[in-house]
């Protein structure tokens, strides 16, 4: 390769240099995204949407698009490895999933029509709500969710919520499920981030439908992110068994300040522009 040759011939086909830095910088945020995933039991949006942002040059409203479809193969992995050790409620799952794909559709329509300012500061109150709402919430490992039909009905309508903001801030709805399951349904930490991952999948397919005919998506970039989410999933999942409950409330509350912290900096140099 010449000195001015930005191309690389990779299997016959050329890619370049500024490509190649592109895909593996995806790949990075996926990595990234998948320990989140997999430690938390979150889709791992709140660090594929504000990096999109920041490092990709993507607009709010294609970030968003891009994760929760990048979310999907994360949610999959991320799933079948707390089944493996029993940390899934699929009834529980089943009635968030229900919930989910309508709220998905909602929000997908709403990504659409609301201004990208809108969906910034809309993006940051929320994680600032959660930063306070996760010292309220220290769960225990002995605790164990009881269904009623009741109960059922209320996990559908979490998961409408949870759907609503997959559709239109590009998460998987895990920031939102995660926390209800243990302050208001009594679920265990870990069978609270299995069972969050397992409904996303749904979730995931039916954001993503309705971003593929809105075209705001871009597909390339959330295969890579997905690649790089579900090698790195089984280690944040292998995390989350080895360290307390309190200690996981406390490392998702600081990564959190740091995104907000970061997301507000942007929109606000965005508003002087």
């Amino acid at each position: 390769m010449s000195a001015h040759n930005t191309e690389l011939n990779i299997s016959g086909g050329r890619i370049t240099l500024e490509k190649l830095s592109r895909y593996l910088m995806y790949i990075s945020i996926g990595i990234a995204a998948g320990l989140l995933s997999g430690l938390f039991g979150i889709g791992g949006g709140t660090i594929i949407v504000p990096a999109l942002v920041l490092w990709a040059g993507m607009s709010q409203r294609l970030a968003a698009g891009t994760s929760v479809t990048a979310i999907l193969p994360t949610a999959i992995v991320g799933s079948l490895t707390y089944n493996l050790s029993g940390n899934v409620d699929w009834v529980a799952a089943g009635c968030l999933a229900v919930g989910i794909v309508v709220g998905a559709q909602l929000g997908s329509v709403l990504l659409a029509r609301l201004s990208s300012s809108v969906l910034q500061w809309g993006f940051i109150a929320f994680l600032m709500v959660t930063i306070i709402s996760l010292w309220f919430v220290v769960p225990q490992r002995e605790q164990a969710l009881q269904l009623t039909w009741i109960t059922a009905m209320l996990l559908v309508v979490t998961g409408v919520c949870a759907g609503v903001l997959s559709g239109v801030m590009g998460l998987g709805g895990g920031i939102i499920v995660v926390p209800a399951l243990i302050f208001f349904f009594g679920s265990n930490d870990l069978s609270a981030k299995g069972t969050s991952l397992t409904m996303m999948v749904p979730g995931s397919i039916s954001a993503t439908i309705g971003n593929l005919v809105r075209r705001n998506l871009d597909v390339r970039a959330a295969c890579f992110v997905g690649i790089g989410a579900c090698i790195s999933a089984p280690l944040g999942v292998l995390t989350a068994g080895l360290i307390t409950p309190l200690m996981s409330n406390v490392l998702f509350s600081m990564y959190l300040v740091i995104i907000c912290a970061q997301m507000t900096v942007t929109a606000w140099r965005q508003r002087k522009i």
